[in-house]
């Protein structure tokens, strides 16, 4: 699957633009604050009906106007093609539609276009807290396993409405906190086996692309921990029951897993320099991709490399590009400020190409 064509419309600094991309390579050149990173966020909404750069939709809006829209229009590999349109008005529900039928829930648009980005802000895997690692497996999972995300919504609805109960001061009913908690272990224990198969399948794609893009000799390695390990999480919740009154919320469940990221066995947040954290984190990513790829039925992901090779030494990038210069990697968007980096990489990668400029929001 790729983009053939996408229309903004008051997303963010871009006041209208009507694009059209190669199956392969699209570049965005321009400097710092114009509007690139804009570009790849609106390509990351219509996957996953939110923004990667804010949790609020209001935000997204160029300032000065009252409605935002985009429209993606998708090529699938057997020629059929998909128009994805999205709205949203300051004050008003957000829509989206797929071809000319909205969407009752937006869950039930995740995982069509599949889509892995990389960014300056997967930092926060290795040096941010374990919800940044739960919520990497969580975009994973749920592009290709719909039941997963249904679970997933279950589980963090009973867990807030759990929270509230230990936060009241006022006296509740056992049997409100033996329902939510029995709703909690029955999604928990999904969530549980899905995540852990995850991981064990990722595992050999990630030190293969660690080799390859760092050219180091280190071991690199991700293990998956969980409360779970112990037994059934309804247990857990009503023996802790008590002391969680106290505390006003759940100490135990899948709310509280935790992907260890090591090298040579040590926390890589540690141990790691900043080019075996760079060579990790960009290796964790592609290998997402390449998991994700043999998972969703034959639809390959948009791939988004937002500002990647800043920073990076030229065998570094060299590396990097020989991994997606393969024909497992269909349609790439890159972003970059240096034109003659952008031209080495399109030289060196010798495939089909387009590339943009972007200044102050206006896209050529």
């Amino acid at each position: 699957m790729y983009l053939q064509r996408l229309f903004l419309m008051n997303y963010r600094n871009v006041r209208q633009a009507d694009l059209q991309f190669s199956p392969k390579i699209n570049c965005f050149l321009g400097r710092n604050g114009m509007g690139k990173t804009n570009i790849m966020d609106a390509i990351h909404y219509l996957s996953f009906c939110r923004s990667s750069l804010s949790s609020v939709d209001s935000q997204i809006i160029l300032h000065g106007t009252d409605v935002m829209m985009l429209q993606g229009t998708y090529s699938g590999d057997a020629g059929d093609v998909t128009e994805i349109a999205c709205s949203f008005k300051p004050g008003g529900r957000k829509q989206f539609r797929r071809d000319t039928k909205e969407y009752r829930k937006f869950s039930d648009h995740i995982g069509l276009i599949p889509l892995v980005m990389i960014s300056p802000d997967d930092v926060n895997l290795i040096s941010g807290g374990s919800d940044e690692r739960r919520r990497f497996m969580d975009v994973v999972i749920s592009q290709y396993d719909r039941e997963y995300l249904g679970h997933l919504i279950n589980y963090n609805k009973a867990l807030t409405q759990r929270n509230a109960l230990l936060k009241s001061e006022t006296a509740q009913d056992e049997e409100i906190f033996i329902m939510l908690e029995s709703v909690m272990d029955r999604s928990a224990s999904v969530i549980y086996e899905r995540r852990r198969e995850f991981v064990m399948q990722l595992v050999p794609h990630f030190q293969r692309l660690y080799g390859r893009i760092g050219g180091e000799s280190e071991q690199v390695g991700l293990a998956y921990s969980s409360h779970l390990e112990r037994g059934a999480l309804a247990d857990m919740l009503c023996e802790w029951r008590p002391k969680e009154r106290i505390v006003g919320y759940s100490l135990h469940g899948i709310h509280k897993d935790e992907l260890e990221m090591t090298l040579d066995g040590y926390p890589i947040r540690r141990e790691g320099s900043q080019g075996q954290s760079k060579s990790y984190l960009i290796a964790l990513k592609l290998a997402q991709y390449l998991y994700l790829a043999e998972v969703c039925n034959g639809r390959r992901p948009l791939l988004l490399l937002d500002d990647l090779f800043d920073r990076l030494d030229s065998s570094r990038v060299s590396r990097i590009l020989q991994v997606v210069s393969d024909d497992a990697f269909g349609q790439i968007f890159i972003t970059d400020v240096n034109n003659d980096r952008i031209d080495s990489i399109l030289e060196q990668l010798d495939k089909d190409y387009r590339v943009f400029t972007v200044e102050n929001g206006d896209v050529k």
